[in-house]
């Protein structure tokens, strides 16, 4: 693997230069801040989407930046962006996704909003603040006359709803670099993130046979009978020691209280630690769902999406060096593990050195209080930027 202990010399003069530059950038952050949460940019919503990828594309452009624009029917568009290299060798890459989980609309009902030094809206840290630092990133790397190697950045458009067009582009720009780094949201605490769980989706559908519930029960076959017998033993699943958990969130089926009923539907979610459990988890489900729990039923698992977890391990190189430039910046910053998925277990998932939660601190996020604390804007651009400087 690429050495990842810190270089002396001119790349330790490069992070003083990177971290000189953002100092003063304060306002223009705050006011690209802004300008993003004020457009909207549900997962669903491609035009609003896509517009934040021109706006992205058009800022770095200006800087002489590279912008590759890779088109997907149906969610937002891929943009790749690339500060060269001054040598070559094995890349950086930053993850960040435009997409929102609010619905179209929402904006004009409550935009940006500021009060002291805490910043309001809807995607406002998960995660519009992580967009700006890795604008900046590069626009400071850029300045700065670039790297020994290349530093690549995605931003994506459907993350909010599983990546489904977004993995094959992550995973493809992951393929042999040295490091990836996620500007999701920093932890309330101020921690940035060094595990996370995968989580997986599934919709259940069972089919049984309809039959008047007080003339002939007997000639029925109850789907829902069966999906719940099936739940009881999906939810036998959770081992909280483990870090697994099963949980079906949604059920329906049936037709009228006195029919026996000929369908029911479930949708079932998945949280694991790791890819064996992800593994072993998965085949333990199917058999749960294929296996007739009442006569005359039958049942159908469909995946509907999968985050793969991004282990410990896969950060450990990477959480020195941001610690590193943290300080060098003036903060102090711990690890932490969450039960939430992101796009970085994608490339953990590669053994690719990854480190996640990277963004300004915020928190809430998917709500009405959704909030990014804008103190952290500037250092925790400068303490990205400073790590990519101390990659060998």
């Amino acid at each position: 693997m690429t050495s990842l202990l810190p270089s002396a010399g001119i790349y330790a003069a490069l992070a003083d230069q990177v971290v000189a530059w953002l100092a003063p950038r304060f306002d223009e952050m705050e006011a690209l801040l802004k300008r993003l949460v004020n457009m909207e940019s549900s997962s669903f919503d491609k035009a609003g989407t896509d517009k934040v990828g021109e706006v992205i594309a058009d800022l770095l452009a200006a800087d002489g930046i590279a912008v590759t624009r890779i088109p997907k029917a149906g969610f937002g568009d891929v943009f790749r962006a690339e500060v060269p290299g001054r040598s070559g060798g094995p890349h950086a890459l930053l993850l960040g996704h435009r997409d929102t989980v609010f619905a179209t609309g929402t904006v004009a009902k409550r935009g940006y909003s500021r009060q002291g030094d805490m910043a309001y809206g809807p995607g406002v840290c998960d995660m519009k603040a992580g967009l700006v630092t890795n604008i900046f990133t590069l626009r400071a790397i850029k300045a700065a006359g670039g790297l020994a190697f290349p530093v690549v950045a995605l931003f994506t458009g459907d993350e909010e709803i599983g990546s489904g067009t977004g993995r094959p582009e992550i995973e493809k720009a992951a393929a042999g670099a040295r490091a990836v780094f996620n500007s999701e949201p920093g932890r309330v605490s101020g921690n940035v993130v060094t595990g996370r769980k995968g989580g997986a989706s599934f919709a259940i559908h069972v089919t049984g046979k309809a039959a008047h519930s007080g003339v002939n029960h007997k000639d029925g076959a109850s789907a829902i009978e069966a999906l719940a017998r099936k739940i009881v033993k999906l939810h036998a699943l959770t081992d909280y020691d483990a870090g697994i958990t099963t949980n079906v969130g949604v059920i329906k089926g049936g037709n009228t209280h006195n029919t026996v009923a000929p369908w029911a539907e479930a949708e079932l979610d998945l949280r694991f630690v790791t890819l064996e459990q992800h593994a072993r988890l998965e085949a333990e489900i199917a058999a749960i769902v294929r296996a007739e729990e009442v006569p005359g039923t039958a049942a159908t698992l469909t995946p509907k999406s999968v985050f793969l977890p991004l282990e410990a391990e896969h950060s450990a190189a990477l959480f020195p060096l941001y610690q590193a430039a943290a300080a060098k910046v003036g903060f102090s910053v711990g690890g932490e593990f969450t039960g939430g998925c992101a796009d970085s277990g994608f490339t953990a998932s590669l053994g690719v050195p990854t480190l996640c939660g990277l963004g300004p601190i915020g928190g809430k996020a998917h709500t009405d209080e959704e909030f990014c604390r804008l103190d952290s804007l500037v250092p925790r651009t400068q303490a990205l930027a400073a790590t990519l400087c101390a990659l060998a």
